[in-house]
């Protein structure tokens, strides 16, 4: 059998067959996620208006802890086709469903299966996820790698480094993931040789698609670049990022060893699948399922192109809803529709998460995200990590490429016009940084205890 015919076995066959004894209905959603997405943005609004009203009907119905919160707040299905009705529900935080977690479960036939985050910022959340969500993050995810001429059934690579996934490697799996020709490449405790071996392995593999975190994908880049190797015979599509803010020199860095384009992928274990990239550059957002506020300190919304907290309802949540969750993330959406011709709504950025703020000497905050553009402009850098340990207080760690030395003197005096004159920034290289405990890299630590500021973030001088 060639391999052309084996990808539309899997695709047409195995794999909807395996979605079938699973409950799941992702195939007819992809289906029609592929016809939605050209809808004008007139219908997808009305669309979106119509499944959100059914939505929280239904989650008024059967689940006990919206169904209180509804009645407190003067809240009724009669209301709910409001097109402002979203932000008269309060946000959903992670301290609320750890706090209400048996409550938020709804009364189903189909009782969910409860997850985990990887604690990345902080203390793990428990949660859970009913069928219907899986099935629309399947979908989702589906749609975009066709987007990049990926189809269920060609070689995917996941390069990953969380215990969950990790730990969830049994006999059934490995099973699976041979008949769909998915393979995962563990990426925990990577030194030396071990990132050229890894490297060799995945060109070994010949993956159509590479899915796994930016941070681990351009250490592999960084050290096959260092060795001046390249990847591959063409056969790679595409590297899907996700899970890490993507940062534009790990995307020109991968994509110069790998020799493939990289599409950016938002998303999160608790709030699914949010905004793939299409290849006209656009990160589209899963308008279909999830909306997306962006709002400010006081929790208002703020217009289009102005940063705020991003804040996901994701209308497949019946089992255990996510209503206006806050994510922790800071984003903005776009202003401008994508040249794609797809009129799906476009997330302009995400800037990274909340708790990647630091704080200047003199109280304003200051995003992680502006430690990196200053750093990154030394080409002797290869790796960072930036961490606050008071109000004055800074460390900045480097690795640096070999035979390179950086301008610390130049990067000290940057960094002081961006956190204030009286900031005390000790710098030292080291050979290596040390990977979190959920497998990824943490270039910002905030270890200052006081409160941050509320306000706008201080923007790079």
């Amino acid at each position: 059998m060639t391999l052309a015919l084996y990808r539309r076995l899997v695709a047409d066959c195995l794999f909807p067959l395996h979605e079938r004894l699973k409950g799941h209905d992702s195939l007819r959603l992809r289906n029609s996620l592929e016809k939605s997405q050209w809808f004008s943005r007139e219908m997808l609004e009305a669309r979106r208006l119509a499944r959100l009203r059914q939505f929280l009907t239904d989650v008024n119905a059967i689940n006990p802890y919206y169904a209180d919160l509804f009645k407190t707040s003067g809240l009724a299905p009669a209301g709910f086709d409001d097109p402002r009705i979203l932000l008269c529900i309060p946000c959903l935080t992670k301290e609320l469903i750890r706090a209400h977690r048996d409550r938020l479960l709804s009364r189903t036939d189909r009782p969910p299966r409860f997850m985990r985050t990887s604690g990345s910022s902080g203390q793990p959340l428990e949660f859970a996820v009913g069928k219907e969500r899986i099935s629309h993050d399947i979908a989702a995810k589906w749609r975009a790698t066709r987007w990049w001429g990926v189809d269920i059934g060609e070689p995917e690579a996941v390069v990953w480094g969380s215990d969950i996934e990790l730990s969830a490697q049994g006999l059934a799996r490995q099973i699976r993931d041979r008949l769909m020709r998915t393979r995962l490449f563990p990426a925990r405790h990577l030194r030396g040789d071990a990132l050229l071996a890894l490297f060799d392995r995945l060109q070994a593999y010949r993956p159509a698609m590479i899915y796994g975190y930016p941070s681990i994908l351009s250490l592999l880049a960084e050290a096959a670049l260092q060795q001046e190797r390249r990847f591959g015979d063409g056969s790679l599509k595409v590297v899907f990022c996700t899970a890490e803010k993507l940062y534009e020199h790990q995307r020109q860095l991968i994509e110069q060893v790998f020799q493939a384009p990289v599409a950016n992928g938002y998303g999160s274990r608790d709030a699914g699948f949010i905004a793939h990239e299409c290849p006209a550059g656009s990160l589209h957002l899963s308008a279909e399922d999830i909306i997306v506020e962006i709002l400010d300190d006081r929790q208002q919304p703020v217009p289009a192109g102005t940063p705020g907290e991003i804040v996901v309802t994701h209308m497949a949540t019946r089992a255990f809803p996510m209503i206006r969750y806050r994510t922790g993330d800071i984003g903005c959406l776009a202003t401008e529709p994508c040249a794609c011709g797809r009129h799906l709504p476009v997330l302009a950025d995400v800037i990274g998460r909340a708790n990647d703020l630091l704080r200047a000497t003199d109280g304003s905050p200051v995003h992680g995200a502006y430690i990196g553009n200053i750093v990154r402009d030394d080409a002797a850098i290869a790796q960072f990590q930036f961490t606050q340990h008071g109000p004055r207080g800074f460390e900045l760690k480097l690795v640096c490429r070999d035979g390179t030395e950086p301008d610390s003197s130049g990067l000290r005096t940057r960094l002081l016009e961006l956190l204030g004159a009286d900031a005390e920034i000790a710098i030292q290289r080291t050979a290596a940084i040390e990977v979190e405990a959920n497998g990824k890299y943490k270039y910002i630590v905030n270890r200052c205890r006081e409160n941050r500021p509320r306000g706008a973030t201080r923007q790079s001088p």
